[in-house]
């Protein structure tokens, strides 16, 4: 209750409070921010991918300027030669607002990356998004075989077989899935609520992956499911360059270079923008239990 609290008051709090905690997990306000943590992390043997914040718009207009901030964004990474490949939010396009206008969208995003041979990945949101979502992932996936994938998040009791049901699209083409839990707040019905249930589907879908051949995103900061991912990794014999696993930006670097000390690929999820109050705070108000982490980080980070 407390944490739930906390949360729903972070909105009115001053920014340079909720900036103590956002400012570890977020690059930045602007594409310079965003370059910079790039480059280090390259510096790492790290690749990237980059996320311009900010969901759920309310007009066209600031779908359009959203999209025309993504092809400035491959535009300045791609002469500055980023290892590194893009994320985009349907929402952030008008999927809610115009489903087909969020398609055109995203597909001048995704054609754009397909001048540098680059790739698009397409972020998957709360449930009464997903259908939407694979949608458009099918429809790009024809025209940009080799430019585009999707996330799929293994909380969802639907999903084992949202892949079983996309393996239609692999007798064509290959498959690049991100795999992560999901952190949107969703009813029981339609997503596993307890830890266990929730890795043992992370597993069972991660298993389903590498034994289709399919490329996989290892999405995860939980060591318990990573050692899982060793285990899959080996039993298939699967090749280094056939996946690769995939963190949060300022999210538990010390296990992140275990996973690279292995001679994994690792890749480095970099959100940055001006929206990075409204990401953090919806974050939070999603996942109330991460209030504490401000807490520590007003005391430890002042």
């Amino acid at each position: 209750m407390f944490n739930k609290i906390i949360a729903a008051s972070l909105p009115y709090m001053p920014k340079r409070l909720v900036w103590i905690f956002s400012k570890r997990y977020i690059a930045g306000e602007t594409i310079n921010d965003a370059i910079k943590a790039s480059q280090d992390l390259n510096a790492q043997g790290i690749k990237v991918t980059i996320d311009l914040l900010g969901e759920f718009i309310e007009d066209l207009n600031q779908a359009t300027e959203n999209r025309d901030a993504y092809l400035n964004i491959i535009e300045a990474f791609e002469k500055n030669k980023i290892d590194g490949n893009y994320s985009v939010k349907p929402t952030f396009f008008g999927l809610l607002i115009d489903p087909e206008a969020c398609y055109e969208n995203i597909r001048t995003v995704v054609a754009k990356a397909a001048e540098y041979n680059n790739f698009i990945r397409i972020d998957m949101e709360d449930s009464s998004c997903v259908d939407k979502e694979i949608d458009i992932f099918r429809r790009l996936k024809k025209e940009f075989p080799n430019n585009v994938g999707l996330v799929i998040q293994a909380y969802l009791r639907r999903t084992f077989s949202d892949i079983n049901n996309m393996l239609d699209i692999k007798k064509e083409t290959s498959l690049n899935f991100r795999l992560c839990k999901g952190i949107y707040v969703e009813p029981k019905e339609v997503a596993f609520k307890k830890y266990e249930e929730v890795n043992e589907n992370y597993i069972k879908n991660l298993d389903f992956i590498l034994k289709n051949g399919i490329y996989p995103g290892i999405a995860t900061h939980d060591k318990n499911l990573i050692e899982a991912a060793y285990d899959l990794l080996e039993k298939y014999n699967v090749p280094k360059d056939k996946y690769e696993f995939q963190m949060l930006y300022g999210v538990t670097p010390e296990l992140r270079q275990t996973i690279l000390d292995k001679g994994h690929n690792m890749r480095v999820y970099i959100p940055f923008g001006k929206d990075w109050f409204g990401y953090s705070t919806r974050r939070l108000k999603e996942n109330p239990k991460m209030t504490m982490l401000i807490i520590k980080a007003l005391f430890n980070r002042g």
